[in-house]
């Protein structure tokens, strides 16, 4: 049984409760005189001196979401925000008491849409009780009581009190049931570009990330993993590195070989003069070569997965006017977080603590239980703040297990590994490879009659977690080409469509990388509707428009940033223009991306205008650096990164040939922040969705040339 397996099984039992409110436990008055800090019920914990502490079950890395849930918690609450802060209950507290923070899983930009209510309730239910306590107190209808800013006021009597002078006594209350919420159109901190909660650490440095995490008498261990996908360690000669200055031990666990020193560099250096052997097996011959041969096979495979598919998509090809096709490719790519994997673990016969940074509480606790043979109420794992995600702390917990079963070598002793870049790189958890062959159909008017999208590639699900496929096919590869849902709705309404997928997994292992398949099914459609509208001759935002008229949402987006970014009206000399949109994720997403190619082929994205309808935008600063963000992130992919096989191994090892965006790369961003209400939508991921497909629609009209081939930097863009 693999972590992730165990995970499911263990934790998603009785999931379906989390959402109430659950009162932690009664606080003795004994308890309360020696200074115990109420709380009020399990979000909510104020100190005597009126601090409130929210306590939040998703994770930080630099998206914002515990500011924001901790906005949403205040606003309920009517408190002050100057004296808000948080802290993260841990996994092993979680499922002691029964999962009263729903799951610990932050990733799909769900953050916040999949916690908002919970927690508003939760405020809610707390200034319930926490008024109902000051009225008792003064023995006075509750409705006579209000509060501003954690300052309860009897207005009769012209008494007040301060939350934390009545939380040990609305913390013996029974909670109310279905507490009624705050209209956001009437939030005061809710909705507001406040300043992120713990922005002066990041600022000033001292911000501690599970890489910097240090103890009295800690321990160092750097790890090499066999390289080869699919292949195994062979045999190892530590003799040299035995006697290296620092080194305390060399071991091999599963098929790595670990050097544990008293600095990090000491064990990473002996590492390195550890003679290494390893069997390719299988992988021998694996390259990108051939499994872009297993993707072409794909293309013309006649069995395939169906995702999307009304009409006679056949008929209406073989009636067409006109029929366009394309074939578009996107490689693997890493997620590359500047802070590489790592996790610090001390293990004893009845105990294991793990100290880390994971985007999966609960899959992390469900990892270190198995690796170290011990029960869960054994276990513990402290959270510790990202430093970068982007869905590899999701997608697997390998380096977590790695650091167990590290220090179960070394009982009672604590033991911070540390991947090195290159490892990082090597054992990824990649973007899925994947390629698509489009075919259109116009009528003699240039109306789009049929559309039949072939995808051939990676399955993540079949990969990581097999059990989640319906009946072999893996729903989430056909994220943003549905024909409705939160998850990915295609936005156009064509009378024959057929979206399919081949299915074809090479062994080089997948993961959720941030936007997921969203990422290349956007290029996908979106560059092949610029392709069908200048076959048709016709402007690409009327040719969209035409498809949109029952997608008023998507529409709606597609329109903000036509406008805003010009879209009809002349450019500056060199400047060219291109669009798209895409909905993920429960939030729609639109670019107008302008960009200038000189004469020796250079590409410069000048500006990007960007629109995102969330539903409900609870800090609308934290959603412009998030719409920046992941244009540097995906820009970055778009133009540079791909990683390529050779002999069963990953060839790109660190930044000098697997690159990231440079700030003089970074084009200005001007974003449109639009939300209808009605809906949570997400924001961390959305907006990479349209980075790609928006440049790449443009370099054509800079151009002539189409780029159907990810990443950019491999295409001759010098004007024909």
């Amino acid at each position: 049984m693999n972590a992730l397996d165990f995970n499911r099984r263990t934790f998603l039992v009785g999931a379906g409760a989390t959402a109430g409110l659950t009162l932690g436990f009664s606080i003795s008055d004994e308890a309360l005189a020696q200074g115990a800090t109420p709380e009020v019920n399990a979000w909510v914990v104020i100190r005597p001196d009126d601090t409130i502490v929210v306590r939040i079950g998703r994770q930080e890395m630099g998206q914002g979401t515990v500011t924001g849930l901790a906005q949403l918690v205040a606003e309920e609450l009517e408190a002050d925000w100057a004296k808000v802060t948080y802290e993260y209950p841990t996994p092993g507290q979680n499922v002691a008491r029964k999962r009263v923070w729903g799951d610990f899983a932050t990733s799909g930009s769900r953050g916040i849409r999949n916690s908002e209510k919970a927690m508003r309730e939760g405020a809610a239910a707390a200034r319930m009780m926490l008024l109902q306590a000051a009225a008792d107190e003064w023995k006075v209808p509750v409705a006579e009581v209000s509060v501003a800013k954690g300052v309860i006021t009897h207005k009769g009597s012209n008494r007040s009190t301060t939350y934390g002078k009545v939380a040990g006594a609305a913390a013996k209350l029974t909670p109310p049931t279905n507490p009624p919420l705050k209209d956001p159109k009437t939030w005061t901190i809710a909705g507001k570009p406040l300043k992120r909660l713990a922005q002066d650490g990041k600022v000033n440095g001292k911000q501690v990330y599970s890489i910097d995490f240090q103890a009295p008498g800690l321990l160092n261990a750097a790890v090499k993993d066999c390289p080869i996908w699919g292949g195994s360690l062979k045999s190892f000669d530590a003799a040299a590195a035995e006697k290296m200055p620092g080194v305390k031990k060399v071991l091999k666990i599963e098929n790595a070989v670990v050097v544990v020193a008293d600095t990090w560099w000491r064990a990473k250096t002996a590492l390195d003069a550890v003679k290494i052997e390893y069997d390719s097996g299988k992988s021998a011959n694996l390259d990108s070569k051939a499994i872009d041969d297993m993707l072409n096979e794909g293309l013309g495979a006649t069995e395939a997965f169906i995702g999307n598919q009304s009409g006679d998509v056949q008929a209406a090809i073989k009636g067409a006017a006109r029929m366009v096709e394309a074939t578009y490719s996107m490689p693997y790519q890493n997620h590359a977080p500047m802070e590489p994997m790592n996790s610090t673990a001390r293990w004893t016969a009845d105990k294991c603590e793990v100290w880390t940074s994971t985007q999966n509480g609960e899959a992390a606790l469900a990892t270190t239980s198995q690796a170290a043979g011990l029960p869960l109420d054994k276990c513990e794992v402290y959270r510790m703040d990202l430093g970068g995600g982007f869905g590899r702390r999701a997608t697997s917990q390998d380096y977590v297990r790695q650091s167990v079963l590290i220090a179960k070598e070394m009982p009672g002793q604590q033991i911070k590994l540390i991947w090195s870049r290159e490892e990082d790189q090597l054992r990824g958890c990649y973007h899925p490879i994947t390629k698509c062959k489009m075919t259109g159909s116009l009528d003699k008017d240039g109306n789009l009659t049929g559309l039949h999208m072939r995808i051939s590639g990676q399955s993540i699900l079949a990969t990581i977690r097999p059990e989640a496929l319906d009946k072999g096919r893996d729903p989430a590869t056909f994220q943003g080409l549905n024909a409705g849902g939160a998850e990915g709705a295609i936005g156009y309404t064509i009378p024959n469509i057929l979206v399919d997928h081949a299915m074809r997994n090479p062994p080089v292992r997948p993961g959720f990388w941030r936007g997921v398949n969203n990422n290349q099914n956007a290029i996908y459609l979106e560059c092949f509707m610029d392709e069908l509208a200048k076959e048709a001759g016709i402007d690409a935002l009327e040719f969209r428009r035409k498809l949109m008229k029952n997608h008023p949402k998507h529409l709606a987006v597609l329109n903000a940033v036509a406008e805003k970014g010009g879209w009809g009206k002349p450019a500056e000399k060199g400047v060219f223009r291109g669009l798209a949109q895409h909905m993920g994720y429960g939030s729609y997403v639109a670019a107008c991306a302008e960009v200038s190619v000189n004469d020796a082929g250079t590409l410069k994205v000048h500006r990007i205008v960007a629109a995102t309808d969330c539903g409900h935008a609870v800090n609308p600063a934290q959603i412009e650096r998030q719409i920046e963000g992941s244009f540097a992130y995906g820009l970055g992919a778009a133009m540079f990164q791909e990683i390529t096989i050779k002999g069963g191994k990953v060839v790109e090892e660190n930044f000098d040939s697997y690159p990231i965006l440079r700030m003089d790369d970074m084009p200005a961003v001007e974003s449109i922040i639009a939300p209808t209400g009605g809906f949570w939508g997400g924001v961390g991921e959305p907006t990479i969705f349209v980075a790609a497909p928006a440049v790449l629609n443009a370099i054509f009209a800079a151009t002539g040339k189409r780029v159907r081939n990810m990443p950019i930097k491999n295409t001759d863009l010098r004007k024909a």
